[in-house]
């Protein structure tokens, strides 16, 4: 059977997906085989599982941080919200059905435990450590008694909790003593360590809060980890995009990146941010697209709602202008259904409100029903023009998540997909205008291939005067030295001597180990 470690927070955005993240990649250094888990989350930045199953992207990072396949046990529930009070339920990887907030609690969560049960079970029985993620607060006094993914969960595990805090945010002493004094005596036994997250400042001015805190409780501090600057690691939530903005108007090339209501799978744009004399900038509500090279309309929950939210905002007309004047606009997923000629819903499925033009700027509908496409994929360049032309017959990566399927023109397309879920296909899939300027495709994670990204930003490099890049001036997918940079940082922040005698477990060597000082 496996050692559990959870990780639960004072709120949500404390950074407990950051920081699972990093234990994950230190247990493997360390010469276990590890897992992560959470149990249930509600989050649009999702994943795909090899065998197709979809789960939270915070746990697919943490597999992959881990050095091991992502599966569905390790997130059994994922709830993705649609409309406001409504979310669809994804059970082991698969649409159970749309629910409302009430009819989750009521009707589905009575029979959760048991499918959280027996995902711990599996995982357990396979690999040696397990690091949980809890789901905002486990304080929610109003939840509590349905709770399945914070102290049920590590009562289900028998696992110790670190109880994690956000400091950049401010009340970090009030919050974690009154966290724990909502909790009953039995969920706070469970408690064996505080985690401050986020610091940045003197330690020595910290000291005596981190004594007080001790001396309250009679929970040691395990350590305190300093704000980390574009550590890299993939995010669950979009409210981690107020992190991702960059004050970088004077740069050569902007890029603007739409943040509908129901954005999904934001990390589609991640590649975009390391990219030499680029600002890439999050459009929020309110505030205008400006004179932008590239527009990006991204992966949303809800194609039709938020195409609306497009044209109520005004931002229908300004893309066209754009779009008129020779500037890029790219759809992805729901935001490449958005630019065809119509979103079709005839079943209610999508938003319930019926037809809807889209942009018309690519001679593509979308219709959308009760399917639910969810694969990795390997696609094919098979036409295009402007920057395409020079990918022709290139080979892609990336995955599906949508149920709108798109009706293209006959024998058009602008990737034939070859492989989904590990199966040969034959799929045509994208499109894009005879000058390569307006394009879009099903495909999440298109510019994490670094073929597609360097003639990108090469095409547009080019129009600027600016000197073309090579490969290695990206600099982008070191993926394996973020989550290293990563493990180090929270490995020198925390006590491990501690942590491992909290998990009960025999530590073995780790040769460039340096305990850190937060337990002293």
């Amino acid at each position: 059977m496996a050692y559990a470690i959870m990780v639960q927070g004072t709120s949500s955005h404390v950074g407990k997906s950051v920081l699972c993240t990093a234990l994950c990649r230190i247990f493997l250094q360390d010469g276990y085989r590890t897992a992560p888990f959470k149990a249930q989350n509600m989050a649009l930045n999702s994943a795909v599982t090899s065998d197709g199953g979809e789960i939270g992207r915070a746990q697919a990072a943490q597999a992959e941080a881990a050095g091991v396949k992502a599966t569905v046990h390790m997130n059994p529930i994922l709830l993705k919200p649609k409309q406001d009070m409504h979310a669809q339920v994804i059970v082991l990887g698969s649409p159970l059905g749309d629910m409302s907030a009430r009819e989750y609690r009521q009707d589905y969560l009575p029979r959760a435990e048991g499918v959280v049960r027996q995902s711990l079970e599996l995982l357990k029985a396979e690999f040696e450590v397990l690091v949980i993620e809890g789901a905002g607060s486990p304080a929610e006094v109003n939840l509590k008694d349905r709770d399945i993914v914070n102290m049920k969960t590590a009562e289900l595990a028998d696992a110790p909790v670190l109880l994690a805090a956000d400091i950049d945010r401010g009340g970090v002493f009030a919050s974690l003593v009154g966290t724990l004094e909502l909790l009953e005596p039995q969920e706070k036994g469970r408690v064996k360590g505080f985690i401050i997250n986020k610091f940045r400042g003197d330690i020595d001015l910290l000291k005596p809060g981190l004594e007080f805190l001790e001396a309250r409780t009679g929970i040691p501090v395990l350590g305190v980890v300093p704000y980390i600057h574009d550590h890299g690691i993939d995010e669950e939530d979009s409210v981690a995009l107020a992190d991702c903005d960059r004050n970088r108007e004077g740069e050569a090339i902007q890029i603007a990146v739409l943040q509908l209501p129901r954005i999904s799978n934001f990390t589609d744009i991640k590649p975009l941010f390391s990219l030499p004399d680029t600002r890439v900038h999050y459009v929020k509500q309110g505030e205008k697209i400006g004179d932008a090279d590239v527009v990006i309309i991204p992966g949303t929950k809800n194609s039709i709602l938020d195409l609306v939210y497009l044209r109520e905002e005004g931002y229908e007309n300004e893309i066209l202008q754009l779009a008129g004047r020779g500037r890029q606009v790219i759809g992805i997923c729901g935001g490449y259904q958005m630019l065809g000629q119509m979103l079709l819903d005839p079943l209610g499925t999508e938003a319930g409100t019926g037809s809807l033009p889209g942009l018309g700027l690519l001679p593509i509908c979308t219709t959308y029903g009760s399917q639910k496409d969810t694969h990795q994929v390997k696609a094919r360049v098979c036409r295009g023009a402007g920057f395409w032309a020079q990918l022709q017959g290139q080979t892609l990566h990336g995955y599906e998540i949508h149920t709108g399927q798109c009706q293209l023109p006959a024998g058009e397309g602008l990737l034939r997909i070859e492989e989904r879920s590990g199966q040969r296909a034959e799929i045509l899939d994208g499109m894009s205008t005879s000058d390569g300027r307006i394009w879009g495709t099903h495909i999440h994670g298109i510019f994490d291939n670094p073929n597609l990204l360097l003639v990108f930003i090469n095409n547009l490099r080019q129009a600027k005067g600016l000197s073309l890049l090579q490969l290695n001036d990206l600099g982008v997918w070191r993926q394996e030295d973020n989550y290293d940079r990563l493990a180090a940082i929270v490995r020198d922040s925390l006590d491990m001597e501690m942590l491992y005698r909290i998990m009960n477990m025999e530590r073995k060597q780790h040769g460039n180990d340096n305990p850190g000082s937060g337990g002293d």
